[in-house]
């Protein structure tokens, strides 16, 4: 009986996860996804804090509106933070695809976009804060200037004394909503520099979104340039092809021309030589 042939067992090939060809990475799919997820989230925020931002300023203002308004700034800054973190570690991948470096850019400029819109928001809102807080510590200040030439005026007589006794205790409760209105005050004071510090923090976001965007668009311009090169490389080759596949057909065309030429010389020759 004949060895049966037994061929070696082939090697089985694994793609890995970083292959430049193998776009369907994982993990690179799974932190992309996310992130977009995010970011549409982040577009109802936004709708949302700008419907609120429009009552600032107006009679349907209240200390409720002014404290969504603030929780909607902190928590849709904090969520920017946290998908900026999350691009720069999609702008630091290494040996990505073609597919995968299209949604590299395309989240990149949706973040920008979205960033633009929430910082006007922002600007737009510390303006508003600014006007309120300085209207209400102006009226505080004239209160203040009136009740002290009241005082002033008041002072003199036993009959005007008895008369500030009375007056006393109003006055006392005058002073309890003066602190209380001071205390307000101070509190959107202090929101407005929350705000000015979470407008800088985002700003340098910006700046870093700004620098990955266009070494991006670099990128991209150097694949179009490639592709662009490839394929008139390939129109080149294409009619070089043709040229030469017209010349081969003329040749032919001659070859066959001179062997029926040289057939009926040798006919001629042959019956010559029979006669």
């Amino acid at each position: 009986m004949p060895p049966t042939n037994i061929l070696p067992a082939q090697p089985t090939t694994w793609r890995r996860s970083d292959d430049p060809q193998y776009a369907d990475d994982p993990e690179f799919q799974a932190l992309t996804t996310s992130l977009s997820d995010q970011l549409f989230t982040l577009t109802s925020s936004i709708s949302r804090l700008n419907n609120q931002i429009s009552l600032l300023g107006t009679r349907r203002e209240t200390d409720r509106v002014r404290e969504r308004v603030q929780s909607l700034l902190q928590e849709t800054g904090d969520s920017f933070k946290e998908i900026g973190e999350g691009l720069k570690r999609v702008s630091a991948w290494e040996d990505l695809g073609p597919s995968q470096k299209y949604t590299q850019g395309k989240l990149n400029q949706e973040f920008r976009a979205s960033l633009t819109e929430f910082q006007v928001l922002q600007r737009h809102a510390l303006e508003k804060q600014r006007a309120s807080a300085t209207a209400a510590r102006s009226a505080l200040d004239q209160e203040g200037e009136a009740g002290s030439a009241s005082a002033q005026s008041s002072a003199g007589g036993q009959q005007q004394q008895q008369q500030q006794l009375q007056q006393q205790e109003p006055r006392l409760a005058e002073q309890s909503e003066v602190d209380f209105q001071e205390t307000l005050i101070i509190e959107r004071e202090s929101e407005i520099r929350n705000i000015e510090q979470s407008v800088g923090e985002l700003n340098e976001l910006f700046r870093d979104v700004a620098h990955m965007v266009h070494e991006q668009g670099q990128t991209l311009d150097i694949i179009s340039d490639n592709v662009t090169q490839t394929r008139d490389d390939t129109r080149n080759a294409d009619q070089q092809l043709r040229t030469a596949s017209r010349h081969q057909k003329s040749a032919r065309g001659k070859a066959c021309c001179l062997l029926l030429i040289l057939v009926i010389v040798l006919t001629v020759v042959l019956v010559a030589a029979l006669a």
